[in-house]
């Protein structure tokens, strides 16, 4: 397992700025997004020239990107937004291939028209889910000859808002393109901490085979999202550990949702865990 941060976590005017505060702190791998350039998430082009730039930023420092960011909502309730962000994909798989980006990171979608991230009722509709299929489908048309990845993760105010979800999800389309991005975090509702090592082992369990991204956030006593470091709230490690060892995961554990004052903290904080956790710990 290797260690990540979200780019994002550094607010720097410019991009080799940004990746400076991420070498500072001793870590080697990146999910990229191209607000790091100036540019939205889902460019429309992506200039030869920037490409060039980025390439070469990310080998002065050795960072290697493990995924770009790709989301917009894919079950919005205007088809005329969700074609929009499925035409920009061709583009973006093209230039996570030059940056050796192995995938692209997606939001499942909400039918909320204005937060992407914002649960609805309407989400478990057979609609909706006709919605996410078709538009996952479109995805890995339009990119089949990049090969590129396709990242989803279970999130509670998304279509996908559970293991068991994803799971079918991934049944129903049998495509080895679609991966999972597992966050412990988005697994838990308010009510769900007592029950963590269950949620995490029947996630694995589920799982396992298909994660190729575990996601490092934290949340506060009362299971909100909270800028913590990983290890200074209330998620268990152990159990979420013991779950990524036990599945033999080998791929990066990405840090995000947390404030860059307590990178440093963060950044300790895995490195043990990964250096130190055990199977069935």
């Amino acid at each position: 397992m290797t260690l990540g941060i979200f780019a994002k976590t550094y607010q720097r005017p410019t991009l080799d700025a940004t990746l400076d505060a991420v070498a500072a702190h001793g870590i080697h791998c990146v999910q990229f997004n191209f607000a790091c350039c100036g540019l939205p998430t889902l460019p429309d082009t992506i200039p030869l020239e920037l490409l060039a730039m980025i390439q070469a930023e990310l080998m002065n420092r050795q960072l290697a990107v493990a995924a770009i960011s790709a989301t917009f909502n894919l079950i919005h309730p205007d088809p005329s937004h969700r074609e929009a962000g499925l035409k920009r994909l061709p583009e973006l798989a093209r230039t996570a291939q030059a940056l050796g980006a192995p995938m692209l990171t997606l939001c499942t979608g909400t039918r909320d028209p204005n937060d992407m991230w914002c649960a609805h009722r309407e989400n478990s509709s057979p609609e909706a889910w006709l919605d996410l299929c078709e538009s996952l489908e479109l995805a890995l048309q339009l990119t089949e000859t990049t090969g590129i990845e396709f990242g989803i993760e279970p999130e509670l105010a998304n279509v996908v808002d559970s293991a068991r979800s994803c799971r079918k999800l991934l049944d129903e389309l049998k495509s080895p393109r679609l991966r999972v991005v597992l966050d412990g975090a988005n697994l838990l509702h308010a009510n769900d901490l007592t029950r963590q090592p269950d949620i995490f082992s029947e996630a694995f369990d589920l799982l396992g085979p298909d994660v190729s991204m575990a996601h490092a956030k934290e949340l506060d006593a009362q299971g909100n999202p909270s800028g913590l470091a990983p290890g200074f709230g209330a998620i268990r490690w152990d159990a979420f550990f013991a779950g990524l060892h036990r599945i033999q995961f080998q791929g990066p554990v990405v840090l995000h949702g947390l404030a860059e004052s307590v990178v440093p903290s963060a950044v300790q904080f895995i490195l043990n865990k990964l250096q130190s956790a055990t199977p069935g710990a």
